[in-house]
């Protein structure tokens, strides 16, 4: 009886111990916590992620968002709330690992806190892409190897297509040399750099005469200009592709040229091609490009009205005797794309050259004149229409040139012609320096289609300065017809050797009726 009271008097104290304790820790409240949602544990950051990067913090049931605190790298970081939950944007941080840490408050002295960690790097740093300032390549057509450095970067692509990696260096190669060469270079983390480059070719140059797709049909006007390449006096003949009726000259696909009737396949391009080119003799295509009266009177008609160059009334332009619908508008992607379309087709033809010629807007004074859409200058236009069609022309192995006033030289604006911004992308520029179109008194020259040599010598002087430093050669146009005076062998060879002076060995000579005076060119 004694051993049980004494059990008793032990037990019964340790029971209530045994409560009292468990009632108190069924009163203690559970440790606080917080989830965390954004960037994964261990995450590496580029600097687009980086600039976007958001942590959302929730604080469990019943935990108060004011008991919460974050840190990165052990500094308080500002919150914002957003409800129940909080929003953190970590801003400015520098390259390298950072932690992230969410810590939870204890709540009276019975509470207990919590905190989680969350480590991420940051790298922002992008690869260093370093290219020529121009490249060069032998020939238009074959394969083209670009070599550069990106230093940092796991991948490369040029133009899209993917480079092999050696250190710092890349390489890869091409089908046929574009107008423009793009890297874009990637590291790990998916930070990114471009880089950009001219492809310069140089042309080989050509001593040429211009024939119409209809002139190349009579034997009269054919026969004597294939006897000139015979004989070694030219080496290219120049045959329109569309001319200044808005006609296409053969054959063509175009899709446009066949809708809006410009069709008239005068010549068969496939034969008149192959048969030059047997003699070793360029095939210069030319395409008159926002003179167009076909084309203009067919939007016009079909509700294609901004297709079309207007007077400021809004009616279709036709001064300076060009005629209604004379001028299509520069800003227009439709009618852009069309030439565009042209010269393409032409150069997978096997066209050596796509020579612009009307590369340009109407003469006159701007103001006068009604361009729907015009963004920028007529200049930027003329310029950036140069650029998109040598990048379409260059893959199917053609050179572009352009086609430019004499004047434009020293007065761009008059028919928005900027040689310095055509010079970037044609690979050539045929300045039109006839002496008949000079005023007396040009460069010192009292009467400039009387003195053939120094006018030409004179004004391709500064066309030779513009071109200095540059990727595009200068490739005049010269007169053989008479305007004013009688031209002949004397009149055409003091032109050549006029330009020759400048440096330039390559000219096209005009003749409306394509009737040459061959004796003015020296067989080579």
């Amino acid at each position: 009886m004694r051993r049980l009271r004494l059990v008793l008097l032990i037990a019964v104290p340790l029971v209530l111990i045994l409560v009292l304790m468990g009632g108190v820790l069924m009163l203690r409240p559970q440790p606080a916590d917080a989830s965390v949602r954004g960037p994964a544990d261990g995450a590496v950051l580029n600097a687009e992620q980086a600039d976007r990067m958001r942590f959302r913090v929730r604080p469990g049931n019943g935990v108060d968002p004011d008991r919460v605190s974050v840190t990165i790298d052990g500094r308080v970081v500002p919150t914002r709330r957003d409800g129940p939950a909080l929003v953190v944007r970590p801003d400015g941080l520098d390259d390298g690992r950072h932690v992230l840490e969410v810590a939870v408050a204890a709540d009276g002295p019975f509470g207990e806190g919590g905190s989680t960690r969350r480590t991420f790097s940051v790298d922002t740093t992008a690869p260093t892409v370093e290219l020529p300032a121009t490249m060069k390549a032998a020939s238009l057509r074959g394969a083209f190897a670009v070599e550069g450095s990106a230093a940092g970067a796991s991948a490369v692509t040029v133009n899209g297509v993917a480079a092999e990696l050696d250190g710092d260096g890349f390489t890869a190669e091409l089908p046929s040399p574009p107008a423009t060469v793009e890297v874009v270079a990637t590291d790990d983390a998916g930070n990114s750099a471009r880089g950009e480059t001219q492809v310069s070719v140089r042309h080989p140059g050509m001593r040429a005469v211009h024939i119409t797709a209809i002139g190349w049909t009579a034997a009269s006007l054919r026969e004597p200009i294939l006897r000139m390449a015979r004989q070694g006096r030219i080496d290219a003949v120049q045959l329109d592709i569309k001319d200044e009726s808005g006609l296409v000259g053969y054959d063509s696909k175009v899709p446009l040229a066949r809708k809006v009737r410009a069709v008239k396949a005068y010549y068969d391009v496939r034969e008149v091609i192959d048969q030059l080119h047997a003699m070793d003799v360029r095939v210069v295509g030319r395409i008159v490009a926002f003179r167009d009266p076909v084309l203009g009177r067919w939007a016009w008609r079909n509700g294609h009205r901004d297709w079309v160059t207007q007077t400021k009334a809004g009616t279709p332009y036709g001064g300076q005797s060009y005629g209604a619908y004379s001028f299509t508008n520069p800003f227009s992607a439709d009618v852009r794309q069309y030439n565009i379309d042209l010269a393409t087709e032409a150069a997978k033809l096997g066209f050596d050259d796509i020579l612009y010629d009307y590369v340009r807007r109407p003469d006159g004074a701007l103001s006068g004149f009604r361009f729907v859409g015009r963004k920028g200058t007529p200049e930027q236009a003329i310029v950036g229409f140069v650029k998109d069609s040598r990048e379409a022309v260059r893959p199917e192995g053609a050179f572009l040139g352009a086609s430019v006033y004499g004047i434009a030289a020293t007065r761009p604006t008059e028919i928005a012609q900027d040689i310095p911004g055509i010079a970037q992308y044609a690979d050539f520029i045929a300045p039109m320096v006839y002496p008949s179109h000079w005023g007396p008194g040009e460069y010192g020259v009292r009467a400039p289609n009387r003195a053939p040599y120094l006018i030409v010598k004179r004004s391709l002087a500064d066309f030779a300065r513009i071109a200095d430093g540059t990727n595009t050669q200068i490739m005049p146009w010269l007169q053989d017809f008479s305007l004013g005076m009688d031209y002949g062998v004397a009149e055409v060879a003091a032109q050549i050797r006029g330009a020759k002076e400048n440096g330039m060995d390559s000219f096209i000579l005009w003749n409306a009726s394509a009737r040459y005076h061959g004796a003015a060119l020296q067989p080579r």
